[in-house]
């Protein structure tokens, strides 16, 4: 390794809003109560998902945010879809929780590295424009959209909607004026942000940077687009979320967004900040068909990512003493990623546990991954790891230890987190706590 892939770099600040909690420390007691965050959504008229249950955030509204989440930045929220909101109030946090303020860091070395999904506009907010185009007998007519739709739209429509966007406001709030990059690969972009984020870290492009991921499918459009897509959960809300388990029926859609700051340790120490892990290794992959996009190999990809993040942290999979999975509750999709990790602890498959925390508060795209990492790196502040809820009964064609017990405690402080997406995109951390 070179002299600057050696340069450690720390976690010493977590923001996170969650359907189980706002706030680190109302998070950590969710995942302690083992109490999962769905029900009938407070915010929404109606959600596309069975029973309409979904993993909503209902604390966080317009008038909360305005008033306590993005205090300082109340007049920017007009600017702001939820999920744009979500991942700047989970910055802040972070910033709060890492006890850092605007002084105690060079503007100039701080940046930014920010993961989202594509955002979609609430039908209403197209309502408008769609009915200026609308012929005598109601008819939508296309060739009318440009001259006479668009003036229905909002005049900064488009900016409450753009992926970069968490990434602009989060600088510009916390003149952050380093690198700025933001990632839009679903699922993966939790691994992939911190993997920005450590590589500007070791290459001395930056002593601070705010790591995050913010996304929903817990939306009328996405809620509809995951229907068709995916295989959505039934059953009751407490139990409906079942990773890993024979009887899992499928995911549920939830909004949640998270904030890790990463810091060089020599910067962290210099400041007295309190060290919560160390980032070991990071990991990306693609397995993606040649033709058409299809053939997605997401075992392979997973496999691949986390042998690579292995392979950066200097470890082996017996040094690691757990695995916080991506699992969702898929029929399919659990199996496979369940497997690629299977094939990269070979014969430590039986000892080393997993964990699968989205049973807790649901699939959130995006913004999933990195609430997972959080719940690992709270946990193991106590020695225990998170464990599945719902799972009494793993399947047998998992092949892994899944974590079910309340206190399973442990002694080894090295977890390795993967996410992997539908279009076989992986990623992959090692963290040592």
């Amino acid at each position: 390794m070179s002299e600057s892939e050696n340069t450690p770099v720390v976690i010493t600040g977590v923001g996170v809003l969650s359907p189980i909690g706002i706030g680190a420390d109302a998070f950590r007691e969710g995942l302690k109560a083992g109490k999962p965050g769905f029900g009938r959504p407070e915010l929404l008229d109606f959600i596309g998902t069975p029973d309409c249950i979904g993993g909503e955030i209902s604390e966080f509204t317009e008038a909360s945010a305005k008033k306590h989440y993005l205090r300082p930045l109340r007049k920017s929220v007009k600017l702001m879809c939820r999920e744009i909101q979500l991942g700047v109030a989970a910055a802040l946090q972070a910033m709060e929780h890492a006890g850092l303020q605007k002084g105690d860091y060079d503007p100039q070395r701080a940046g930014v590295s920010f993961g989202a999904n594509l955002m979609s506009s609430p039908p209403q907010v197209m309502a408008r424009g769609v009915s200026e185009c609308l012929d005598d007998q109601g008819r939508f007519v296309f060739d009318r959209w440009g001259q006479h739709g668009m003036r229905g739209m909002e005049p900064l429509w488009l900016l409450c909607y753009l992926p970069n966007m968490p990434g602009c406001h989060i600088g510009i709030a916390l003149d952050a004026r380093g690198p700025n990059n933001s990632i839009t690969h679903d699922e993966a972009s939790g691994g992939l942000a911190i993997a920005e984020a450590v590589g500007i870290l070791q290459r001395d492009r930056a002593d601070v940077m705010v790591a995050g991921v913010t996304g929903t499918r817990l939306h009328n459009v996405k809620a509809c687009q995951s229907a068709h897509w995916d295989v959505l959960a039934t059953g009751p809300a407490e139990t409906r979320c079942r990773p890993l388990a024979v009887d899992r029926t499928g995911e549920v859609l939830a909004e949640s967004a998270c904030c890790l700051i990463l810091e060089t340790r020599r910067h962290a120490e210099e400041r007295g900040a309190r060290i919560l892990g160390t980032i070991l290794g990071t990991g990306a992959s693609c397995h993606a068909g040649r033709k058409n996009g299809t053939g997605t190999d997401e075992q392979a990809a997973v496999r691949q990512a986390a042998r690579r993040a292995l392979e950066k942290s200097g470890l082996t999979p017996h040094d690691l003493g757990h695995v916080n999975l991506g699992a969702s509750g898929h029929p399919q999709r659990d199996l496979f990623e369940a497997a690629g990790v299977r094939q990269l602890l070979e014969d430590d498959a039986d000892r080393v546990p997993v964990t699968a925390p989205k049973s807790y508060f649901g699939s959130a795209a995006s913004g999933s991954s990195l609430a997972e990492l959080a719940a690992s790196l709270f946990m193991l502040q106590d020695g225990i790891i998170p464990r599945t809820l719902n799972c009494d009964q793993p399947d047998p064609e998992i092949g892994l230890s899944v974590v079910t017990s309340e206190d399973h405690r442990s002694d080894r402080s090295v977890f390795l987190k993967t996410s992997v997406t539908r279009m076989g995109q992986a990623s992959a951390v090692v963290v040592q706590v």
